[in-house]
């Protein structure tokens, strides 16, 4: 890390701490942090050196960057080592990582809450307020699935404008006074 500014070591190291917050593998994060920050593609060699971590690390996070689509391998002309490089538009790279989520947590969460309220036979019944907990908890995923789902389409500027809306959305909904 000693070859990095001292801003981009406080990125690296931020971005690996903020991932373990998020679920996710402090040295991963770093990485993608470096690959964001990097001018060039790196080899896993140099993002090892860089990091002062170990090889099988670094390709083990590599692959879990691809499969989360925000880190891609490329190929240089003249070098046969593999190179990485990290998305650049920010919104995009967070909008698959949205996706990623929506898919592995958020989904099975959906499928699971309405099996419990679909009532297993060898559940038995769910009490009353067991079975309205549930209910709202099925209904508030299913709204912000749904919502996720549309929103996630939209073209980035009409995304960007309504973000920025903020609190004037009240006004357009006719919640605010």
């Amino acid at each position: 890390m000693n070859t990095l500014s001292p801003a981009c070591q406080r990125f690296v190291l931020h971005w690996g701490e903020m991932g373990t917050r998020w679920g996710i593998n402090r040295t991963m994060a770093q990485i993608h942090a470096l690959l964001y920050l990097s001018d060039r593609p790196l080899t896993a060699e140099e993002l090892a050196t860089t990091l002062g971590v170990a090889r099988s690390n670094v390709s083990t996070s590599l692959r879990e960057l691809q499969n989360w689509r925000i880190v891609r391998l490329v190929h240089l002309v003249d070098d046969k080592r593999d190179h990485f490089e990290s998305l650049q538009d920010v919104w995009e790279m967070f909008r698959l990582i949205l996706d990623e989520r929506m898919s592995r947590e958020v989904a099975p969460t959906r499928e699971l809450l309405q099996r419990c309220l679909a009532g297993d036979s060898r559940d038995g019944p769910l009490d009353p307020a067991t079975r309205r907990r549930l209910l709202a908890l099925a209904d508030f995923f299913e709204i912000t699935a749904e919502w996720y789902s549309q929103v996630s389409r939209w073209p980035q500027p009409i995304l960007v404008r309504f973000l920025r809306l903020g609190n004037r959305v009240l006004k357009l909904v006719r919640l605010h006074p």
